[in-house]
């Protein structure tokens, strides 16, 4: 099989699609990855076509040239199947049956960070939003929550299948955990809601880290660690006792996903995605509130036996998130619209 995919060139979806490529390439899946957006992919290799994306700003004469590029791109290689991680670039004349993914989305972000729609000047991409994901053959999302939230916002009667996000093995943890509290992500994105685990950080008895770039943002209460390389950073969530994740907005949360693997004990924010995916198997706190965030990060902190149940619950709940279990939910649907195109 020959699958065209797409990808930005950084961050969540970047990760996603990487991992996914190279699972789908020992199962004899020939993949094609395009990465689009402003920032070149980590793989000098890849074809890139530099531009907006379309939740940015005024990025629709980009995309249309962007998709200029993915047709012709799909003329050379002949997919068998097109995987598109984003929604408008679905009502392109493809040759082949199409999978959108929504990972995330501009209206489903600001009702989660913002509790209000977003303004009328987003109408224009919503309307764009939904006539991709009426024109794809099959709509993907991560988690239950998000697929709940696209058929909501959009106005969708269709299914959304989920498929769960997944990681690749990493090496065993050992050795004794250091009394820290590690978070990660970007300073500045209220999604994620390291605001309040700064503040919250000024209250915890054990110190509060931060991985991830802080460009126009500073921490008052926790240490940052700055960017690191997806190895570091899973080398530091090996040595930390607990990973904090209180989000305002989290469609499924690789990040999690490694901390939880790599043994941390787990507090998240209260939100219906990261319930779906760690009910019973973390510590739930309402977003926004430090002190609540404060109080949570310290009952685990200071007691042993409950850590070590969190832990050990987060680990294992972590198996059902690995890179091979998606892959295989994704080859099932490929090749479920293979059929179906034959027929």
């Amino acid at each position: 099989m020959k699958v065209l995919m797409t990808t930005d060139a950084v961050g969540g979806i970047w990760a996603y699609a990487d991992e996914l490529r190279a699972q789908l390439a020992a199962e004899d899946v020939e993949v094609t990855m395009a990465a689009i957006g402003p920032v070149a992919p980590p793989d000098a290799h890849l074809p890139h076509r530099p531009g907006r994306l379309e939740w940015q700003a005024d990025p629709w004469d980009d995309l249309a040239a962007t998709g200029e590029w993915l047709l012709a791109l799909a003329e050379a290689q002949a997919p068998d199947l097109v995987h598109l991680n984003s929604f408008s670039l679905a009502t392109l004349p493809w040759p082949c049956p199409t999978v959108v993914v929504g990972h995330s989305c501009v209206a489903s972000w600001h009702e989660g960070v913002r509790g209000a729609p977003p303004g009328p000047e987003w109408d224009g991409y919503a309307a764009r939003v939904r006539a991709g994901l009426l024109a794809a053959d099959r709509v993907v999302a991560p988690t239950a929550a998000m697929g709940a939230a696209l058929r909501r916002l959009y106005g969708l009667d269709r299914p959304v299948e989920v498929i769960h996000n997944g990681i690749s093995p990493a090496a065993a943890a050992s050795g004794e955990r250091a009394p820290a509290v590690l978070a990660a992500g970007r300073l500045w994105d209220e999604a994620k809601g390291l605001d309040v685990l700064d503040a919250a950080a000024a209250r915890t008895a054990w110190p509060v880290e931060v991985a991830g770039p802080a460009e126009g943002a500073a921490a008052r209460h926790a240490r940052l660690l700055g960017v690191l390389s997806r190895g570091a950073l899973r080398a530091r969530m090996a040595r930390a006792a607990i990973f904090a994740h209180a989000a305002r907005y989290e469609p499924f949360g690789l990040v999690v996903a490694e901390a939880a693997a790599a043994g941390c004990a787990l507090v998240l924010g209260a939100i219906p995605s990261l319930r779906e995916l760690w009910d019973g198997a973390a510590i739930f706190v309402a977003p926004g509130d430090a002190g609540a965030l404060a109080a949570a990060l310290d009952r685990v902190a200071h007691d042993d036996a409950l850590r070590e149940r969190l832990a050990t619950a987060a680990r294992e709940r972590a198996a059902r998130y690995d890179a091979a279990t998606m892959a295989r939910g994704y080859l099932r649907l490929y090749a479920t619209l293979r059929t179906e195109v034959a027929a």
